[in-house]
């Protein structure tokens, strides 16, 4: 690399004196590289003249690969500064529908003001599905629910969700006083479907409290949940700070739960061992 980039500079410039200094090393430097060069390649690629060198004829087809490929290299320079710069490249992120929604989007705004030349790219997907892709190398970084672990992710805990019991007006009664998880058999529910991550951890509170969720209704998001709450289908668990204007409003109202069901946590999971860019990095800080 060293005797192209001597020769570049010497052809440039038409003088070794001139590549010497450009490069800060001596002229006879400059020469003993040339000369190496020459030998590899079997031949003279400059004539020495007073006035300077000029390139043969080997020396010109030489030449015009050479400043190509250094050419490229200084692109590919620049292009490195400007996504450190974050005045280009792109962000692969991964994170259910609700996530994306209440956690994600109010960030993804911040940071596109701020940054409006980044890619962003989002994929929709459940959190087992988001810890796949990112194994798979298909997103830079998921943002997940927990609890949940992965020998080959890294997981940074993030914001506390508190799930909770709803329904809507015509639970009110009920509202007034706290009921037993078995009590739960008594009023129709709605749950997710079977396989996300918040049913999981709702079947398993459940669980270890000796009680089996049955649901009236499965549906396949917590928009849904909220939707056939609201109408009156039955009772739903949803995340507290995900309802906030619903409850507020009243169309929405939680119901005490005994034994209450633990706090979690959202998390943001990286691929073990793998460098994040210069964007993800920087995505990365605007999240709590």
């Amino acid at each position: 690399m060293e005797w192209y980039r001597a020769f570049y500079w010497t052809a440039k410039l038409g003088s070794l004196t001139k590549a010497a200094q450009k490069l800060h090393i001596t002229q006879p430097a400059i020469s003993h590289t040339l000369k190496q060069l020459e030998g590899s390649l079997g031949g003279p690629l400059f004539f020495r003249t007073a006035k300077g060198v000029t390139l043969t004829s080997e020396g010109k087809v030489l030449y015009n690969y050479i400043e190509q490929a250094f050419h490229l290299i200084d692109t590919g320079e620049k292009k490195i500064s400007e996504m450190h710069e974050l005045s280009s490249g792109s962000i692969s992120i991964g994170a259910s529908d609700t996530l994306c929604k209440y956690y994600l989007l109010p960030h993804l705004e911040r940071f596109h003001k701020q940054y409006p030349d980044i890619r962003i790219h989002v994929t929709n997907r459940t959190t087992p599905e988001t810890i796949t892709l990112l194994k798979e190398g298909k997103i830079d970084f998921g943002i997940v629910n927990l609890p949940g672990t992965d020998p080959h992710i890294n997981i940074r805990t993030s914001t506390a969700i508190q799930d909770c019991l709803v329904g809507n007006q015509k639970y009110s009664d009920i509202a007034k006083k706290t009921i037993t998880l078995p009590e739960l058999g008594n009023y129709p529910l709605l749950l997710l479907e079977s396989g996300s991550h918040t049913r999981t951890f709702l079947d398993h509170y459940a669980l270890s409290n000796g009680v089996k969720l049955i649901p009236e209704l499965e549906l396949g998001s917590l928009d849904l949940l909220v939707q056939f709450a609201q109408r009156g289908f039955g009772l739903t668990f949803m995340i507290r700070e995900f309802i906030t204007e619903e409850l507020t409003l009243g169309k929405l109202i939680e119901i005490p739960l005994d034994p209450p069901i633990p706090v979690r946590h959202v998390g943001v999971a990286t691929l073990r061992g793998v460098p994040l860019s210069a964007a993800s990095k920087r995505f990365l800080d605007f999240l709590p």
